[in-house]
């Protein structure tokens, strides 16, 4: 029998779709494969036909609806991250780069305020590719507008907004900028300079810093939140990105004092090593942490 990686790319795409219809949803019929698709009510039969012979066990046709329906002893042919199931549940299956989603009534997803311009991400992202200098006129929330110039190497969701991950040339650091609050973009010719302005010289972008979770000490129920987190004997170890180490913990609002002495009620995670943060150029994001210990 063949396995998954004999078809192409469009077969495992709609035999993904019934895949994930069965154990989302419960059911699917040709014509919701033929929707999706369009490739007509005879080629859904042979999809049917070719996930049956995958996994017989998973579906059978209930000839009086003319659905197939998930079986008790449902095993799923392909592997789905949770987060990427929600999302998929509230905002459709693989719908296209540029389609508008339905919303589902089901499964609500949280709105997305921060939308950036399309034409500065077109911009941003060309730059990124061709190694190439990018001329931006910036909204800073410290200094207000101004005219830079930088070197792209990355994006990054923080979890509330994208950043660009860049050489600034004005500070000659590397630095993070919001695209949002970007007014406008111009792709220029020059090239960076591949010793300073590259990806490979960002120290904090390519250092990783070892994170450990835990409960709030002073939490009355830690077991909730060992829950929330899939933790293990009680703790949650993370790696992540130096550049990125303050934005993560402050947006899930980890107590990285020394003392654990911010509300437990607001602050359910905390900071097992205050240490892990020496270094990191952002910590002062991160809630609670006095650098050298000395808190307030």
């Amino acid at each position: 029998m063949k396995n998954l990686q004999h078809f192409s790319h469009a077969q495992r795409e709609r035999l993904a779709f019934i895949d994930f219809s069965l154990n989302y949803f419960g059911e699917i019929s040709r014509s919701d494969l033929n929707n999706r698709f369009q490739t007509g009510l005879a080629a859904a039969t042979r999809d049917f036909s070719t996930y049956k012979e995958l996994a017989p066990d998973n579906l059978e046709l209930i000839h009086q609806s003319k659905t197939y329906h998930r079986k008790s002893q449902f095993k799923p042919l392909f592997g789905h991250d949770p987060v990427q199931i929600l999302h998929t549940l509230a905002r459709g299956f693989g719908d296209g780069f540029s389609s508008l989603f339905e919303p589902n009534q089901l499964c609500i997803d949280a709105p997305q305020l921060n939308k950036p311009s399309v034409d500065v991400l077109s911009e941003v992202m060309r730059a990124i590719k061709r190694k190439q200098l990018l001329e931006i006129s910036y909204v800073s929330l410290s200094s207000g507008h101004s005219c830079r110039i930088i070197v792209p190497h990355s994006l990054a969701n923080n979890g509330s907004r994208w950043h660009i991950r860049a050489y600034d040339r004005v500070t000659s650091s590397f630095r993070d900028f919001v695209i949002t609050r970007i007014k406008s973009a111009t792709l220029l010719g020059d090239e960076m300079y591949v010793g300073k302005e590259s990806i490979s010289a960002d120290k904090q972008w390519n250092r990783i810093v070892d994170l450990t979770l835990i409960p709030h000490p002073n939490s009355s129920y830690p077991e909730a939140i060992e829950l929330d987190y899939d933790m293990a004997h009680g703790q949650l170890d993370v790696e992540c990105r130096a550049a990125l180490v303050g934005y993560l913990l402050n947006r899930l609002n980890v107590d990285c004092s020394q003392s654990y002495h911010l509300d437990s009620t607001h602050y359910q995670l905390a900071l097992k090593e205050n240490a892990a943060l020496f270094g990191v150029e952002n910590a002062h994001l991160a809630p609670g942490y006095q650098e050298n210990n000395n808190e307030k």
